[in-house]
């Protein structure tokens, strides 16, 4: 087909209407592209508000401390809750927007005592259990033995038996000393009998020789028998000076037996505690929980069985780092568990000083594990430890009334 070059036709004119309309296509797309972008502008604020809300960058903190505002204070239940903390209705009726709310656990005064075996019971196996699960003990009392008790007790009468014969040993070694130093000081005094009585002689034959009534031979015998009383003399005080001092328990031969028996003794002493490790005692007063053990069992290595004083009840709860400023002592403190059907009271009676990792879960599979938390004490009045006493370890939710002021504990 060929286009006529006519000079009556409006060449130009079409032209225009050509470029026209593809002008008012592009202004067309132009304007869907401003109203689309229009529409994603809400958009992409409603996702950035739930984002910053939810996570909540340092900066939005900086703007809130600044402000003075609080996530969700706007709403009937705020919504700045532990994300994986599911609140019971009667709660969140009377939610307020300064409650801080967390995890706690039900524990006795100075937590879960785990009852051991004695240091040192080495492989010995249960041989009694002596108390039964809610029964109420003192401290130090026993609440069950073990087998080795048979063999503890020899070791305490073979221990006794060698006191016995040290006491015996000691004894002796006295009489023996005393009756050698009475020995030695008799033959020292006959000793000295002797000598004077040769020395006498020894002066009669000197004179008996001067007269020559008697030969030199009688006079030397007579002296010699003079120089051998002397001499005897001599040994004598030797002996006699090993016991110079009239205190007998001083002498050496007595030292050593009273030391034997001193060792003895504290043989003695060693075995009749060795006989204590057959006992297993309470380490506190209070309630016996549970029993992990039977007679004739090795003891478990989590204890032979759980105690706490159950008197008092207490509260471990776990509260989110960032939320923490707001809590002190004395401020109320209400739990509630399903288990329980009611709710307990109590106030907060100590603030943990580290952070740590959350230890309290709950049942969801995408709770946060990884939170850091510290732990305050919550001091259950009267009537809810009584009401706790059977659920110790039991989680419960804590709502802490941060609102209300704080009172200082009453000190006993």
């Amino acid at each position: 087909m060929t286009i006529s070059k006519d000079p009556d036709l409006p060449l130009e004119l079409v032209g225009r209407d050509a470029a026209s309309s593809a002008t008012a296509k592009n202004r067309w797309f132009r304007l869907q592209k401003r109203y689309l972008l229009v529409l994603l502008i809400p958009f992409f604020m409603f996702s950035g508000a739930v984002i910053g809300m939810y996570f909540q960058p340092p900066a939005l903190q900086k703007f809130y401390a600044l402000t003075g505002l609080q996530p969700g204070g706007g709403s009937a239940t705020p919504i700045a809750l532990p994300p994986d903390i599911e609140l019971p209705p009667e709660m969140v009726e009377t939610m307020q927007v300064t409650d801080v709310v967390g995890l706690a656990r039900l524990m006795p005064r100075g937590d879960v005592s785990i009852v051991a075996p004695p240091y040192g019971a080495g492989d010995a196996r249960i041989a009694e259990i002596l108390v039964a699960t809610g029964d109420r003990v003192e401290k130090g009392s026993i609440v069950a033995r073990l087998d080795n008790e048979g063999q503890l007790q020899s070791a305490v009468l073979l221990a006794e038996a060698n006191v016995a014969v040290r006491q015996a040993a000691l004894a002796q070694t006295r009489a023996t000393v005393q009756n050698s130093r009475d020995e030695a000081q008799a033959s020292l005094e006959q000793a000295q009998s002797v000598a004077v009585e040769a020395a006498a002689e020894y002066a009669r034959a000197k004179e008996l020789f001067q007269r020559g009534v008697t030969t030199k031979a009688g006079l030397d015998a007579v002296a010699a028998a003079d120089r051998q009383a002397a001499f005897a003399v001599v040994k004598a005080k030797a002996t006699l000076s090993r016991f110079t001092a009239t205190d007998v328990d001083i002498q050496p031969d007595v030292i050593v037996a009273a030391r034997n028996l001193d060792a003895a003794e504290a043989d003695l002493g060693r075995a009749r505690r060795d006989l204590s490790r057959a006992a297993v005692l309470a380490p506190v007063a209070g309630v016996v929980l549970d029993v992990n053990v039977r007679a004739g069992e090795r003891p478990p290595a989590d204890g032979i069985m759980l105690m706490g004083d159950t008197d008092q009840m207490m509260a471990e709860v776990e509260v989110y780092q960032d939320r923490i400023v707001s809590v002190a002592i004395g401020q109320p403190v209400e739990l509630v568990a399903a288990a329980i059907g009611q709710t307990l009271q109590g106030r907060v009676h100590s603030i943990g000083l580290t952070v740590g990792r959350q230890g309290l879960v709950s049942d969801d599979t995408a709770a946060n594990t990884d939170a850091r938390v510290i732990t305050a004490m919550v001091e259950l009045d009267a009537k809810s430890s009584a009401i706790a006493a059977r659920f110790t370890n039991l989680e419960v939710i804590a709502r802490i009334d941060t609102s209300t002021p704080a009172t200082p504990r009453a000190t006993k």
